[in-house]
């Protein structure tokens, strides 16, 4: 690692292109002749990420600001889950790499973005808790985006647009308990022309069982068509620039039966989900 580098971290400017792509930009200097460093992304929780292709390496070029830049373009996709990103001085061993700080992030393209045939992937770089600089990548083939939510006390109604599979014969929406072997709810959806639509009425979450501790449950969309997964399309919001909607969207509850509270909500990976608990 050069003395420079030593003194400070690295810190990234981010854009996303329209085909998905991000340009880094940072802040660092290189002397004529001096090495380029690399940028590499580690996807978190692979267990060989050379092996297991969990790690994309990016070559920095110099900019006439004197700053560098690298590019990962829109396609290869990337597997879906969390990218860190870091930074690899020449001649260093990987392990040696210095986590970037993020920087400012133009994320405007990702807002109200329709994607292209094929799987849906989605890019969007974040700063995490502890400061660095990562992306979160979704592949979701086929998928079912979820739009506005409504409320009339008893239940909720979810609107929303699919992505590489249509509505079929015996369409329906599934709400799963956690663990395996629980009851689904099952309710059916209406749409046409790549939309949905369906109708969850809190008091059929629980069936009249006694529900001590919270419960999540989570959303499914069974097309119903011939050939598409049986097991159902995840629910989920992810067409924007929001990488995490677990703090941010904040619905209200309602009644889910004598002494229960059913409120909407997100996962940490925007998946929508209904917690079910005892009434405080």
């Amino acid at each position: 690692m050069t003395a420079s580098a030593a003194r400070r971290k690295p810190r990234a400017d981010c854009t996303v292109g329209p085909d998905g792509g991000i340009t880094f930009d940072l802040d660092l200097r290189r002397h004529e002749g001096e090495q380029t460093p690399e940028l590499l992304l580690r996807l978190r929780g692979a267990k060989d990420p050379d092996r297991d292709t969990g790690t994309v390496r990016l070559s920095l070029s110099p900019l006439r600001d004197g700053r560098l830049r690298a590019v990962l373009p829109g396609t290869p996709r990337l597997a879906e889950g969390r990218w860190d990103v870091y930074l690899r001085e020449p001649g260093g061993d990987d392990d040696e790499a210095v986590a970037v700080e993020p920087g400012i992030r133009d994320l405007r393209l990702l807002v109200d973005r329709v994607p292209a045939s094929g799987p849906v992937a989605v890019r969007i770089p974040y700063p995490t808790l502890d400061g660095r600089l990562a992306v979160r990548c979704w592949l979701r083939a086929p998928h079912a985006e979820a739009g506005p939510v409504t409320f009339d006390g008893t239940g909720m109604t979810v609107e929303g647009t699919l992505h590489g599979v249509g509505l079929g014969a015996g369409a329906h929406v599934e709400a799963r308990p956690p663990g395996a072997g629980g009851r689904a709810l099952r309710v059916p959806v209406t749409g046409q022309d790549g939309t949905f639509a369906f109708t969850l009425p809190f008091d059929r979450l629980s069936n009249g069982a006694a529900v001590a501790a919270q419960q999540l449950w989570t959303l499914w969309l069974v097309p119903g068509a011939a050939g598409e997964p049986t097991g159902g399309v995840r629910i989920s919001r992810i067409l924007d620039d929001v990488w995490d909607r677990k703090k941010i969207f904040v619905y209200p509850g309602g009644s889910a039966g004598e002494g229960l509270r059913a409120t909407p909500c997100y996962s940490t990976d925007n998946d929508l989900c209904v917690r079910l608990e005892p009434a405080p």
